[in-house]
């Protein structure tokens, strides 16, 4: 399957904080694993390769919820909105078990463990499946429908998967209620998440989420809404129905243990250990910040992606920063044509000034793109706005598009 397609699914979960350059991010994932998720959704070449497989739907029957009544009975089976094309847990590595679960069997143990109440629109993948396994459905506990979504898979227990996939996001950027990671008595790490659907929140759909690993590296994530369906559906009810006890319980539950067992186990994680890093960028940018008249107000970010909040009196701003070595052979055809200039020493510099695209009112986005003969990617970007999903505080960046060039085109990203 596209890893392109798995990307972009985690991307949109994992939180939309930045402009996501998704191609350019496939091929560096690729190159590089997963490791830095919130870096690499930084990069900045706009367009969308989000692709979501529909898949067929499946009659089954359940004890439980299913019914309303307790008894066995068969599913209102219908198609909500298509199911990701891939688990999101591992992205690189979802793989097909043996088929020992079916997705007849997934329904049965959702029904099972939700509390009382009623799921219709069920649809399900089995351990087979080439995408993964996952089910999904709309449960109603009577005050109110809302999508259920649950996906299993496996990583590497002791790579940075593991690790990513229970970090509570940066605040600074994402927006969300509430976030926490529990480390529970057998090692097990929990991330139970309050969030929006939208980031910048324009409609009032919530989606709240809990991500399990435990030490042999089974993954069980599972969504809810506030809502019938993840998007283009009206609020049905003020909160997703799941408490963040429940969500605990459900994903914590042995009866997941099957089909995790079916998929094979993960056990390295080589694009980390071998694939090259780029520079350090937190240090590099912050040398590079104007220091008369400017404050800090914040900064974050972990590798070679890093950004700083700045105001100097008239408005909070960010810039961001990716720097991504290798990338010659990923970025053909966006660094030529209009707005690319080739300097003596053949970098290509694009220059970019646009509409921001998360939402916030009035923002604008500008940005400097650099590709080195090296293979060196710097992208440099600067918004009128401390947080892209929250309307702007000012009518420009703080910086200058000559600043942006500046700090792109530093000799400090290529000094050892």
């Amino acid at each position: 399957m596209p890893f392109e397609d798995e990307l972009g699914e985690a991307l949109r979960r994992a939180g939309d904080g930045f402009t996501a350059d998704r191609p350019a991010l496939v091929d560096a994932g690729e190159r590089r694993g997963r490791r830095m998720v919130a870096r690499r959704r930084a990069a900045v070449v706009g367009g969308s390769v989000l692709t979501l497989a529909v898949i067929a739907t499946v009659g089954a029957y359940s004890g439980g919820v299913f019914d309303g009544s307790g008894a066995q009975g068969q599913v209102d089976v219908a198609a909500p909105a298509p199911l990701p094309s891939a688990a999101p847990g591992d992205l690189r590595k979802a793989r097909t078990g043996t088929g020992a679960v079916t997705a007849e069997q997934l329904i049965a143990v959702l029904g099972q463990l939700l509390p009382d109440g009623k799921v219709s629109k069920a649809e399900a993948r089995g351990t087979g499946d080439e995408l993964g396994p996952m089910v999904q459905g709309v449960y109603d506990d009577g005050k109110g429908k809302a999508a259920i979504s649950v996906g299993l898979s496996r990583v590497d227990p002791n790579g940075s998967s593991a690790r990513q996939l229970t970090e509570c996001g940066d605040k600074n950027i994402q927006e969300y209620d509430d976030c926490q990671t529990e480390q529970l008595a057998d090692g097990s790490r929990v991330l139970l998440h309050k969030g929006y659907e939208y980031p910048d929140r324009r409609v009032d759909t919530k989606l709240w989420r809990a991500v399990l690993v435990n030490p042999q590296g089974f993954v069980v994530q599972l969504s809810e809404w506030n809502a019938p369906a993840e998007k283009d559906a009206a609020v049905s009810r003020t909160n997703p129905p799941l408490t963040t006890a429940q969500l605990k319980t459900l994903v914590t539950s042995d009866k997941w243990h099957p089909a995790l067992k079916d998929l094979p186990a993960v056990k390295s994680d080589p694009d980390a250990q071998i694939l090259p890093s780029g520079p350090e960028a937190g240090p590099i940018l912050q040398s590079m910040l104007p220091k008369d008249g400017v404050n800090v107000l914040s900064t974050g970010g972990e590798g070679d992606y890093a950004y700083a909040v700045l105001n100097d009196g008239k408005g909070d701003s960010m810039v961001q920063v990716n720097a991504q070595p290798n990338m010659a052979k990923h970025l053909a055809g966006h660094m030529e044509g209009a707005g690319v200039t080739t300097l003596p020493d053949g970098t290509k510099v694009k220059v970019e000034q646009k509409p921001g695209e998360k939402g916030g009112a009035g923002v604008v986005w500008w940005s400097v793109d650099t590709l080195r003969p090296n293979g060196l990617r710097v992208v440099v970007s600067a918004f009128n706005t401390g947080n892209q999903n929250k309307p702007a505080t000012r009518k420009a960046p703080l910086l200058t598009m000559d600043q942006l060039k500046e700090i792109a085109l530093s000799p400090k990203w290529t000094t050892p």
